[in-house]
């Protein structure tokens, strides 16, 4: 199979552990057969692994998520970088040039393209190889895969079949509607709208070049900037009239909020937390190495990073993102392809940082024009380079760059190395940053 995962998200529904570099599909809270803690999209990608052994994996995203991404599952992982958010049309456009022009997809290849934060079981990807299949014989121009309604929903979209068989011709998609108009949907045979269809690459790419003036990959990629925002469904589904859909009656959760999200979790407490036996309902996901104790609450969700503290009746928390809006703050915590940092204090003239690099990593060399720095070694060992002098360090020993200095840190040991890194000026930006080679 040729897959392209969405990967998009603000990371505001899921505060505190999200935020716009760490959105919710990074967020390590389920566990695999070895008990090991593993994000969403670590999940998906081992499930379609190991449905599909040869699959080719592209993850359509923001340049924000790519550390992430590498970080979370390695560096062979395809990626189809978007320079900037242009909604999913023109995402997808974008990843299908990438797939022909870059690796070499063939023209009448089929392409799955789904979300990549779902929560589901293996007959999902079962499904998506019978989707797969289906774009490939030709019989329409677009294969959508519909959910199986488990009860009438404001939330999703709906598809409306020809007929109630496994493949029907879809004559009509609904918006959103009230409770009562969408069981009167579910009872014609409806289905909810979970953004999963497929396609040769061929469609696309001629769809793509009706309604975009590009040459190839690299000319669409450099434009990119200049397109219009449009949803896939707006630019293409809703103009075509050659769509079947293919029903999915297997476990299929979209999670989304505080409320979803726990209800797939399979233990109340991931981190350091106590409940005592009054709570009923509970959930605390707890990212930061204090202890929280929890008592007498019921109904609940309780989240503490870096980034802020969640105390939340379940239902409210489904309205969450306004107050999230209103919160300005640099960015807490963020994974790297290196490894990873979190901000420990900040103060009007400085910040503390604590980094994590992981073994055979480095930074990239770079200098800051309005800023000091020093490095506290706090565990393993390294080599750092500043204005070309190297120097191996490890624990106990500090480095300290002017600003203007050219500097890197170098893993080359066999755990990770920990530094306290401690900014010193008057205007500490993540723009003040300048990259260089070594």
């Amino acid at each position: 199979m040729n897959i392209i995962l969405l990967s998009g998200g603000s990371g505001q529904r899921l505060w505190p552990l999200s935020n716009d570099v760490r959105s919710k599909q990074f967020i390590k809270i389920f566990k695999d057969e070895n008990g090991t803690y593993e994000s969403m999209v670590q999940r998906v990608y081992r499930q379609i692994r190991e449905v599909d052994a040869d699959s080719n994996v592209t993850i359509a995203t923001s340049k924000t998520q790519v550390s992430a991404i590498n970080n979370q599952l390695g560096p062979d992982v395809g990626i189809s970088i978007e320079p900037c958010r242009r909604d999913t049309f023109p995402a997808i456009a974008l990843a299908s040039a990438y797939l022909h022009d870059k690796q070499g997809v063939a023209m009448d290849e089929p392409v799955v393209v789904c979300p990549v934060d779902p929560y589901v079981d293996r007959a999902y990807f079962e499904a998506l190889k019978k989707l797969s299949d289906l774009a490939a014989s030709g019989s329409a121009n677009l294969t959508l895969m519909g959910i199986n309604p488990t009860y009438p929903s404001e939330k999703y979209g709906y598809i409306i079949p020809e007929d109630k068989n496994e493949v029907s011709k879809v004559t009509a998609f609904k918006e959103k509607p009230d409770v009562e108009t969408a069981r009167d949907y579910i009872e014609k045979g409806a289905l909810w709208n979970g953004g999963i269809f497929a396609y040769k690459l061929s469609y696309l790419l001629n769809k793509a070049h009706e309604l975009i003036d590009f040459t190839d990959y690299d000319d669409l990629f450099a434009k990119y900037e200049t397109l219009d925002k449009i949803s896939f469904d707006y630019a293409v589904v809703e103009k075509e009239s050659s769509i079947n859909v293919i029903r999915f009656g297997g476990m299929w959760k979209d999670l989304g909020t505080w409320n979803t999200l726990t209800e797939a979790m399979q233990e109340n407490v991931i981190g350091d937390a106590l409940l005592n036996e009054n709570c009923e309902n509970v959930h605390v996901i707890n990212d930061m190495n204090v202890p929280v104790i929890v008592m007498g609450i019921k109904n609940a969700v309780i989240a503490s990073s870096p980034e802020g503290i969640l105390v939340s009746d379940k239902e409210q928390s489904s309205y969450i993102k306004p107050f999230v809006e209103q919160i300005e703050q640099p960015i807490m915590f963020a994974e790297k392809s290196w490894g990873s940092y979190q901000v420990i204090d900040v103060e009007k003239d400085s910040m503390t940082i604590k980094v994590t690099l992981n073994p055979g990593h480095s930074m990239n060399y770079h200098s800051h024009d309005r800023r000091d720095e020093v490095w506290n070694i706090v565990r393993g060992s390294g080599k750092t380079i500043v204005d070309g002098i190297e120097r191996n360090v490890s624990a106990g020993d500090v480095v300290a760059m002017a600003a203007g200095s050219k500097h890197t840190v170098i893993n080359n040991g066999d755990e990770v190395l920990q530094i306290i890194e401690v900014q010193l000026g008057s205007e500490i930006s993540v723009e003040d940053k300048h990259k260089f080679e070594l």
